[in-house]
């Protein structure tokens, strides 16, 4: 667990404070914060089986930290509008692309079609032009925080970084959980922005494309440090989204302890007790929190992680990529008294370790030059090309992937359509079976995960979600056949 004193918080709120400049009002203890609600952003809920809504891609002028600058946005917010659903719903979801530039939308997390006007990554929707997204979520789906965003590559990095992305949950059985409905939930969605002296918004220059841009400014929901209000409740319920482009974000809230029940919006067997949470790009988690300590304002931290260097490219002035020496303040957690029963669940799944793989792939994660786009990043020595087929697998097959990066920087690799369960690394077996979507593969490292291709047959793609190193290579296509 982290700890500080109060001189130490002093300190760390003014180095957090010289990031965004003067945007935001203090409160009396000094303490930057905004006052209005934590989520911000607009709900839509399904209704007698159907999910249905409007949803336009432009670039809107946003007040965002207390200035105005312009992004890319659905229906004009940031973070877009979260949408609910439950197992068995459909989703009609009538999408239109006013933004300069082609578009499509990647329903990150959920196990829908792969093709069609579904989850499919291969259409292209021109400036203009307007596409109903038409779906439905199986009965069996598990409930979690899964998210959407854009998947058009070439031009990922730059439109999720312009501010596209929003939560998909799927409502189920595990927020049927007596403990879980009587705690108080939260979102925080963790987006950074290039934003210049004037508070506009600024593109990355070629050399943080090598790293993967981030930027100079971390929201939650759109918001600078947000001041977040406890209720009664024991219980805190934080369900968090890196929609960073390529910024890792390690987690860790002042003189308490996480207790983590789902992954990449899958649950866990039984609540875990870390100290930190490492969530890469893509990554989502539930955790929950005990108000059990003194009352106060206790601050979530985002704490400095290395994910490597590409040597003189990797210098302090690479647009926001100096924050990797110090703390920095992302959210406060404020309540007036402690409570003194305090009621975890004791279960809440029930995960069963895949069987035995019936083919072993293996992939190797590095970079280097491609004769089309110099600097490159590469999948078995591969940089991507649209139209050919990198791996072929059986619909229902069950395989491992070895994952084996001999890079120089850390690695997020993400796998579309289907979860997965991480076997191993470097050879050690994990302990327990979860199911995730994108697990990160560091420098030096060998991870082996395995998966089973249900349900739909198509083609998809795998890719680092470092969405920079996608975008400039590291991506494969995957036919799943019947």
């Amino acid at each position: 667990m982290v700890k500080f004193n109060r001189r130490q918080f002093i300190a760390l709120g003014a180095a957090g404070a010289a990031l965004v400049g003067s945007w935001l009002r203090r409160d009396i203890s000094g303490r930057t914060v905004t006052s209005a609600p934590v989520d911000s952003a607009s709900l839509y809920q399904s209704s007698n089986g159907l999910l249905q809504l409007d949803l336009e891609a432009s670039e809107r002028l946003v007040s965002l930290g207390g200035k105005q600058a312009y992004f890319l946005t659905y229906n004009g917010q940031i973070p877009a509008p979260r949408l609910e659903a439950k197992p068995g719903d459909r989703v009609r979801l009538h999408f239109t692309n006013n933004l300069n530039q082609p578009t499509n939308i990647h329903y990150h997390g959920l196990h829908i079609p792969i093709t069609g006007n579904a989850d499919n990554v291969f259409l292209k929707i021109e400036p203009g032009q307007k596409l109903i997204y038409d779906f439905q979520i199986p009965v069996n789906h598990p409930s979690g925080t899964f998210w959407y965003h854009p998947h058009l590559h070439g031009l990922v990095a730059e439109q999720l970084f312009g501010g596209l992305a929003g939560l998909f949950v799927v409502r189920g059985e595990l927020d049927e959980t007596p403990e879980l409905k009587a705690a108080q939930e939260e979102f925080l969605v963790l987006q950074d922005f290039a934003l210049d002296n004037r508070g506009r918004r600024s593109d990355s220059a070629h050399m943080s494309l090598m790293m993967g841009r981030e930027g100079n400014v971390i929201m939650v929901n759109g918001r600078t440090n947000p001041l977040l209000e406890l209720s009664d409740s024991g219980l805190l319920r934080l369900r968090i989204l890196n929609a960073s482009p390529s910024r890792f974000y390690r987690l860790a809230l002042e003189d308490h302890a996480f207790y983590q029940i789902a992954t990449d919006g899958n649950t866990l067997n039984e609540p875990i007790e870390i100290n930190e949470l490492l969530l890469t790009p893509g990554q989502r988690a539930d955790v929950l929190v005990k108000r059990d300590k003194q009352s106060g304002q206790y601050r979530l931290l985002n704490l400095p992680y290395d994910r490597g260097n590409m040597g003189m490219m990797s210098g302090r002035g690479m647009m926001g990529r100096d924050n990797r020496d110090r703390p920095m303040v992302l959210a406060t957690i404020n309540y007036k008294s402690a409570v003194s029963s305090l009621a975890l669940p004791v279960s809440l799944a029930s995960i069963s370790a895949l069987p035995e793989p019936q083919i072993v792939r293996y992939f190797e994660l590095n970079h280097g030059m491609s004769p089309a786009v110099g600097m490159a990043f590469l999948i078995n020595g591969e940089s991507y090309q649209g139209d050919r087929l990198d791996t072929q697998v059986k619909l229902n097959a069950i395989e491992d992937w070895e994952l084996i990066n001999t890079g120089v920087m850390d690695h997020p690799f993400h796998v579309h359509g289907n979860a997965f369960q991480v076997i191993s690394r470097n050879g050690q077996a994990e302990s327990l079976p979860a199911w995730r979507d994108t697990v990160l593969v560091k420098r030096g490292e060998t991870v082996r995960i395995r998966i089973s291709f249900n349900d739909f047959a198509g083609k998809t793609v795998y890719h680092c979600h470092i969405l920079d190193h996608e975008d400039l290579g590291m991506m494969g296509n995957l036919m799943i056949e019947v």
